[in-house]
């Protein structure tokens, strides 16, 4: 009886080291997975918002037209009265 517990408290500790060693790899990869597809994200986004510069900067545009920043204190009569209808 006493060799049978020994062989089972063997076979505990081992099963519990090797379980131990398994969540420890397995947390292990997710941290390197989470470093290597944080940099490689990290680099696409920075690429994209540099290419996005440089495209602005040889093309000269702009972001915003300018159509509807105005603010026009007429209504569309009085508009057309004064500037269309000469």
């Amino acid at each position: 009886m006493r060799l049978v517990k020994f062989l089972m408290a063997a076979l505990g500790v081992v099963l519990v080291g090797l379980l131990i060693m398994w969540g420890v790899g397995f947390i292990w990869s997710m941290l390197w997975y989470l470093i290597v597809f944080g940099a490689v994200g990290a680099l696409a986004i920075g690429g994209y918002r540099w290419f996005r510069r440089a495209e602005q900067r040889a093309l000269d545009f702009e972001s915003r037209s300018g159509i509807g920043t105005a603010d026009i204190e007429m209504s569309w009569d009085e508009y057309d009265r004064k500037y269309l209808r000469k």
